[in-house]
């Protein structure tokens, strides 16, 4: 999922540079979003670790 936030992030860094404002903020907003649900699964997978190992 990480792989897909930065994948977005740079679609939407060339969008920019190239002048196409529209499509540089939906990409952003896009990486953004799925850089946070890359942290809650990855909160949730080492609380899921941590109560394994207790």
């Amino acid at each position: 999922m990480l792989y897909y936030a930065a994948v977005f992030f740079v679609i939407a860094v060339i969008a920019g540079v190239l002048g196409f404002g529209g499509i540089a903020g939906a990409s952003a907003g896009i990486a953004q979003i799925l850089f946070f649900v890359f942290l809650v699964f990855l909160v949730l997978s080492l609380i899921a670790g941590v109560l394994r190992r207790g």
